[in-house]
């Protein structure tokens, strides 16, 4: 598989954050990609689809500092590193607020931290229909799918997530932000949408068919389907004073159509909104 080097512009450098703002661009094309994986932090992924062959990436760098000396060391600390393997393209910012350890956590993130700098990094991706997108950042930006035809495996911390007349399924995961998604066709597999801080409000085509579950502590489920209630799973008993006691989880289950496809809905503090796409 190929991937070649387009262009690298620098765009502009001025006064700003404290003494420095420097502004590049990079552009990069993959072909035969059939998975990619971006590991963003500070930063916006927007994604198109489209009916092309190759995976095509603009990452524009915002670099603020607060003296050349300081500009100097984000340029040398923050690195950009794009590379394909086979039909999977990985993307990686790496720099001082990465932990790099092995715990498990799929963002890799140990905070930020005030060396006199900061370093942004901008994604605009034109994806081949069908390509898996497992897509994260931190803060900064979000992201949002146009149109993309394919899986997802979509993670935030601090902005919001949109999706816009997607097909596919997969888990859409933020922490301060809601989800706000359309779909153009309804998911043939399981699907997770979960916020801390945010409300998930997601459309589907109206021939839908699914079985549904929903958590929220301080918020409620809307929806305009008609549904029919699923039983309650049972959660494991702790004993206490030799009695057996069952905690409530605050879960909803509804079933909608024939049900089938698993739907998972949890947020602590936002409201649920299955809706009925076209309305």
């Amino acid at each position: 598989m190929r991937a070649c080097m387009a262009m690298f512009l620098i765009l502009a450098a001025f006064t700003a954050y404290g003494d420095v703002e420097q502004k590049s661009a990079e552009h990069r094309t993959f072909a035969g990609a059939k998975k990619l994986i971006l590991d963003n932090v500070i930063g916006s992924i927007e994604a198109d689809g489209y009916s092309g062959s190759e995976l095509q990436v603009e990452a524009t760098r915002t670099l603020n500092a607060e003296s050349p000396e300081r500009a100097e060391a984000a340029r040398r600390d923050v690195k950009l590193d794009m590379s394909q393997s086979g039909d999977v393209v990985r993307i990686f910012v790496d720099g001082p607020f990465r932990c790099h350890c092995d715990d498990g956590h799929s963002v890799n993130y140990r905070g930020r931290r005030h060396d006199g700098y900061e370093v942004t990094y901008d994604f605009k991706l034109k994806v081949p229909f069908g390509m898996f997108l497992d897509l994260r950042t931190v803060t900064h930006g979000g992201i949002k799918l146009d149109h993309t035809v394919g899986d997802f495996e979509l993670g935030d911390i601090n902005s919001p997530i949109e999706m816009v007349e997607v097909s596919g399924s997969g888990n859409v995961h933020t922490i301060n932000g809601g989800v706000k998604a359309t779909f153009a066709k309804s998911p043939a597999g399981a699907c997770s949408f979960r916020s801390i801080n945010g409300a998930l409000d997601v459309s589907f085509p109206p021939d839908l068919s699914a079985d549904v579950r929903t958590k929220t502590f301080n918020g409620a489920l809307y929806t305009d389907f008609d549904v029919s209630a699923l039983p309650v799973e049972a959660s494991a008993p702790e004993r206490r004073d030799g009695k057996f006691v069952y905690r409530s989880h605050r879960v909803t289950g509804v079933r909608i159509g024939r049900g089938g496809t698993e739907m998972n809905f949890n947020t602590l503090n936002g409201n649920v909104y299955i809706r009925k796409s076209g309305r």
